[in-house]
């Protein structure tokens, strides 16, 4: 299996037009999926299966197989155990839309289009450019039958951001963030390649806009379908409808993120007998999200709901007889949070490392990562390879036999992920945060700078951290180390590009 990945790296591709019947189980309305066949020299030849799982708020030590003492995970750490996981690997940004920009085009937060998270009343955020080169987009040329199904956040309605705008030909889901802060909406938005965009109204899902009428901001007062769960359904009825042709299946769910809510059944396995948490609870009222006095049980119930997903996608597969030419990736956008009730010290979810979401330390932005292959990527491996959301583009470019773009920041982990030829390493990740006064970071090797308040000063002062030595960035060296701060000004100055849309200095 390893030597036929390298027999087809190279190869060309065409695309060839075929429909596929798909059902939207929930309205019995049906729909099609465009999705392509490339072309091959033998009848052996066929690029891999990708699944791209991640998940929305989850901590580096949310998972058993990170270290996470806490919250039950056994089917991602199953994936552990049977794949490779990365203990240095990051996100695109420390929030959503950013993130899944550098996921979405390869490059870092420097020069992608996409920087902050930027409403666009009344549904979507700030969207992509028309003309963006994409990761679905690139797959789509290669044969790739395309759907996501989850949260996207790159653009609403009537926007050049819609997905089936950028390289997919069916979307399922939540269009905009805000929407997403809640799990029983009324509707989520369809959008389908060569159709009109329009809303699936989830019956029984009834939100009421009197705030004195509902328990919690956007929470429905009639509550029966639960969004996780019927965008899962639709996704996993894509990988059956496409499993004699190579699909792409972008999976952006939004578990774990406030606001804390799931059908109650799930709570069992952290609920003692007579009902109460199993955890020492702390009660934060909210303002936008739904209260929770149960925080710690709720976030827990939530990953480990997330997981069982993640093992009903793996089940699929085998039972499809598809999972030894499947590629699972599993990660998340960025680090638990501090909101909705929950504050990511309460069940230690971004241990061992220094703060959480909107943060550029290590708790912000290092994520759990996973790579699953049955027969290509070894079982149990861990990797300590420094990687990054932008490289997802250029390695599943070359998994589907395609060149990625030349002037993007990532760079291919095939041989790693393979264990075939050198993995070319980065000179530096970057990223920079357009919130809270402005943050821009480096990792270059085991060094981190960390520089804050850059509006107003676009020249304060670097912390310096020695991460093989100080994980927990806890101890700032730079005063020790003029020549390695005098390296990472000039790294703060080439890798960010002005953006006329997200301006990181006032002066």
């Amino acid at each position: 299996m390893k030597t036929s990945l390298r027999n087809f790296a190279n190869r060309s591709a065409s695309l060839c037009g075929k429909i596929v019947p798909f059902i939207l189980i929930l309205t019995l309305t049906s729909i099609a999926g465009c999705t392509g066949s490339r072309a091959s020299d033998s009848e052996e030849y066929r690029p891999p299966n990708i699944i791209y799982i991640i998940a929305d708020d989850l901590g580096y030590g949310d998972i058993g197989a990170f270290g996470g003492k806490h919250i039950q995970t056994p089917n991602i750490d199953r994936m552990a155990a049977e794949g490779m996981k990365f203990t240095d690997h990051y996100s695109g940004s420390t929030v959503c839309a950013p993130a899944r920009s550098v996921l979405m085009t390869g490059l870092h937060t420097g020069h992608t289009p996409i920087r902050g998270n930027r409403e666009i009343l009344p549904i979507g955020q700030h969207p992509l450019p028309e003309g963006t080169v994409t990761l679905p987009g690139l797959l789509r040329e290669a044969g790739y039958s395309t759907g996501a199904f989850g949260k996207w956040g790159l653009g609403g309605p009537d926007s050049a951001g819609l997905p089936t705008q950028q390289g997919f030909d069916i979307f399922f889901g939540f269009l905009d963030q805000r929407r997403a802060h809640f799990y029983y909406p009324e509707f989520l938005f369809l959008d389908e390649k060569g159709k009109d965009l329009r809303r699936v109204y989830l019956e029984g899902n009834e939100v009421i806009d009197d705030p004195e009428r509902r328990p919690g901001s956007g929470r429905p007062v009639t509550a029966r379908q639960y969004a996780p769960d019927v965008k899962h359904q639709q996704a996993l009825a894509f990988i059956e409808a496409n499993s004699d042709n190579p699909f792409f299946l972008y999976y952006p769910s939004q578990i774990p993120h406030a606001s804390l809510e799931l059908p109650a059944e799930h709570l069992d396995p952290y609920l003692e007998e007579d009902g109460e948490s199993s955890f020492e609870e702390e009660f934060i009222p909210q303002n936008h999200y739904v209260d929770q006095p149960l925080p710690k049980a709720y976030y827990a119930a939530m990953v480990s709901y997330l997981d069982r997903q993640v093992g009903e996608i793996m089940a699929k597969l085998e039972e499809l007889e598809i999972d030894d030419n499947t590629l699972i990736f599993f990660t998340s956008d960025n680090g638990s949070y501090s909101e909705g009730g929950y504050h990511y010290t309460m069940l230690e979810s971004n241990k061992p490392f220094r703060g959480g979401k909107r943060d550029l330390y290590e708790g912000g932005i290092r994520v759990p990562a996973i790579a699953w292959w049955p027969g290509v990527v070894e079982a149990g491996q861990s990797s300590n390879h420094i990687s990054g959301f932008q490289d997802m583009m250029p390695t599943l470019a070359e998994l589907a036999g395609l060149e990625a773009p030349e002037e993007i920041d990532g760079i291919s982990m095939v041989p790693i992920l393979t264990s075939e030829g050198n993995q070319r390493q980065h000179e530096y990740l970057y990223w920079e945060f357009h919130e809270q006064g402005g943050k821009q970071a480096v990792r270059k090797g085991d060094w981190k700078a960390v520089r804050l308040d850059v509006r107003a000063d676009r020249y304060s002062p670097i912390e310096l951290y020695n991460l093989s030595e100080d994980p927990g960035e806890e101890n700032d060296i730079s005063a020790d180390h003029p020549e390695i701060i005098e390296e990472m000004e000039q790294i703060f100055k080439e890798a960010h590009t002005p953006s006329k849309v997200f301006k990181l200095f006032d002066n």
